[in-house]
């Protein structure tokens, strides 16, 4: 199982939040992770 760091979309429209999670790679971006590592806000 290969594990990587990915950003899940958040938020609302045209205001994205993310969260940065460890996924396994075969998952899609938002669908099943594993743990939430932290968060990211872009504005």
């Amino acid at each position: 199982m290969a594990v990587r760091l990915r950003l899940m979309r958040m938020g609302k429209k045209k205001q994205p939040t993310y969260r940065i999670v460890a996924a396994d790679a075969r998952s899609p971006r938002d669908g099943r992770f594993i743990e939430i590592v932290g968060t990211y806000d872009p504005r």
